[in-house]
Order: structure tokens, then C-alpha cells, then sequence
């Protein structure tokens, strides 16, 4: 068989549609030089040189899939029309098809939509730490329909990228490396505030991941019942977890209050019972 006779050889035939061996291996060298492509796009941004380097690491991972979406978009035009499927009479014959499904994957779509809103307008990247219906975690991956979270209790949960633009999320660390985090302290009314004060914040200023600048500081913020209360406002850079910080300084917190005899109260409550109303309740008169 001559090299002509290999490439015009016919593989399938369906009505006017024929496929050729050279239209296939055609399509098939498309679909490996777009990922040879998608490879060396991924190297050069993650690894940046020059100008890109200065672009954080989360605009370079969004800038990277919404490329890798339009790439394949493309590509997958190209090798329609190679193996010799005209774009517009696809479209065309799948009208009432396309019609029918569009009904039927109304919030596919419009996950699909609420995808590239995301990756263009970039409010949540890859990498930021976000709440979501009280769940905490980092956005490990945005695909066009869902996006991929890793949890506190390392766990992945797949959220559809609809709830991201139609919801409440809050983004703690958007356009930012570090955020402000409190613990609360109660303290026994008559302890030496001065005390206080101190113990709350050294334990601040030894730990390592608490950050120096802005500097944390004590708040005291009311005159409970039983207790007066103290804030410890810091900031950190580990977000994803922070209540590791907080057991920290609860730790450190408890071991200087006690040393310095600062007691941390529990509620209490006396019961007063009249005689009275004792008998009554023994049946005596």
C-alpha cells in the first residue's frame, strides 16, 4: 500500500460523511500538539521569568485554565473541520437537540457561565482561603463547572461555581496574605489587670506564626457577668489553619494566668430555698 493509498483510506462512512485515515491521524496530531502545548504554557507560567514573575501565583494559575479552556475550544474546532465535520451543519442539525438539552441543563449552564465570571473577574483564585456555608477551606482547583475545596479536616468537596456568584462567600484572604483573627479570654473580676494584660500579650508576640506587623494587640471589650472579657486581636498569614494558632495561645494563655494566680471564672449560680416553701414541697405543714 503507497503512502497515498494510507492516507485516503477509508475508515467509516455515514451518508455524505466519510472518514479518512488521513483526516484521523490529522485530528489525532492535533489533539497531542495542544497538549504538548498545554505542558509547555504550564511550565513557562508556574515558573515564571522576567515580566510574569511578578504576578502572584494565583492570578498565574487563574491566567493558565481560562488559556487552557480557550486552547481546547479552539482545537476542538479545528479537528471538526479536519476530519471533515463542518461546524455550522453540526449546529445546524442539532438545533431542536441543543433546544431540548438547554431545558433540561438549566443550572449546568448556568454553572458553566458562573465558571468563566469566575476565572475572568478573578474574585476567587486558586490558592484563597473561603468560607462557604460555614465550611473553611482552599480552592484547590476552578473548572468551568465546579470548583474543587480542600477542607480544614482534609477533605475535598466539590461545589458547584453557581453558589460562588449567587451566594454569600466570604474570601479571607482576597487581594491580601494575611488576615485578623480574636480569642476571647474571661478573667475573675479583682484580678491585677496590668497581669492581665501581659500574660495575653506575650503569648501574642512568642509565637511564631502570629505576625509582628500589624502589631497584636489586647482589647478589653466588656464587663461580663461573671467575668470581665479580653480580645487578643493578631494576624497570621496561615489561614487555612488557624484554629491551630488559636489552641496555641489558649494553651500559652492558661499556663501564664496560672502562674501569675489569674483566675479564669466559670458561671455560678446560688440557689436560694425558703423554709417555707420547703415543707411544702415535703408535704409538711
Amino acid at each position: 500500500m503507497t503512502w497515498d493509498e494510507f492516507i485516503n483510506y477509508q475508515i467509516f462512512e455515514l451518508g455524505d460523511f466519510k472518514l479518512l485515515m488521513g483526516n484521523l491521524l490529522l485530528a489525532i496530531l492535533v489533539v497531542l500538539l495542544t497538549f504538548l502545548f498545554l505542558i509547555l504554557l504550564r511550565r513557562i507560567i508556574f515558573k515564571p521569568r522576567f515580566i510574569i514573575s511578578k504576578i502572584d501565583e494565583k492570578r498565574r494559575a487563574t491566567f493558565y485554565f481560562l488559556t487552557k479552556y480557550i486552547v481546547w475550544l479552539i482545537s476542538s474546532v479545528i479537528i471538526l473541520e479536519v476530519i471533515g465535520i463542518k461546524l455550522s451543519v453540526l449546529l445546524f442539525g442539532s438545533t431542536a437537540l441543543l433546544v431540548g438539552l438547554g431545558l433540561g441543563l438549566q443550572n449546568i449552564f448556568k454553572d458553566f457561565v458562573s465558571g468563566l465570571f469566575l476565572l475572568f473577574e478573578g474574585s476567587i483564585k486558586v490558592g484563597d482561603i473561603i468560607e462557604v456555608d460555614g465550611e473553611v477551606g482552599r480552592v484547590a482547583e476552578i473548572n468551568l463547572r465546579s470548583s474543587e475545596i480542600f477542607t480544614r479536616d482534609d477533605v475535598t468537596i466539590i461545589v458547584p461555581n453557581s453558589r460562588f456568584i449567587t451566594e454569600k462567600v466570604i474570601n479571607w484572604s482576597h487581594e491580601k496574605s494575611q488576615s485578623r483573627f480574636n480569642v476571647t479570654v474571661n478573667v475573675a473580676y479583682g484580678s491585677n489587670l496590668d497581669v492581665v494584660l501581659h500574660c495575653l500579650q506575650e503569648a501574642m508576640d512568642e509565637h511564631p506564626q502570629v505576625q509582628n506587623r500589624p502589631k497584636p494587640f489586647v482589647r478589653f471589650i466588656d464587663f461580663g457577668e461573671s467575668a470581665l472579657v479580653f480580645d487578643m486581636i493578631f494576624w497570621s498569614r496561615n489561614m487555612f489553619r488557624i484554629e491551630n494558632i488559636k489552641s496555641d495561645l489558649r494553651f500559652s494563655v492558661y499556663k501564664k494566668l496560672q502562674e501569675n494566680n489569674v483566675i479564669i471564672p466559670f458561671p455560678q449560680r446560688d440557689v436560694h430555698i425558703k423554709v417555707d416553701d420547703l415543707n411544702k414541697l415535703s408535704g409538711k405543714s
